[in-house]
């Protein structure tokens, strides 16, 4: 029965844990570049788009299709970024439990 309690307590201890993640996770800022730094996005670490800034010299008439590729390029380098981070911090946290390969925290 002691085990029992034991675990129900670690349970407890674990989501707490979760929600405090996921808390950092919404307050994270991530930057993503492409272009060597001509495009910059931000977003949170939730992936939602915050700014953007473009050099002004990717502002000419024939760099359009340039200039959109870089918005992607950048906006996958941050999400990547804020992936990376999320991935990190779940495995600080889960460490030492017997979680099965493979699976993706936080759900």
């Amino acid at each position: 029965m002691r085990d029992i309690m034991g675990m129900m307590g670690k349970v407890k201890e674990m989501q707490a844990k979760m929600e405090k993640m996921q808390e950092e996770i919404s307050a994270l800022e991530v930057e993503g570049t492409s272009g060597g730094g001509l495009v910059t996005v931000k977003m949170s670490g939730k992936g939602s788009l915050l700014g953007v800034k473009i050099d002004p010299s990717l502002l000419k008439e024939d760099e359009i299709e340039i200039l959109e590729d870089l918005l992607v390029a950048a906006h996958n380098d941050a999400k990547q970024r804020a992936e990376t981070i999320t991935a990190e911090k779940t495995r600080d946290l889960t460490a030492g439990l017997p979680i099965p390969p493979g699976m993706k925290l936080p759900f």
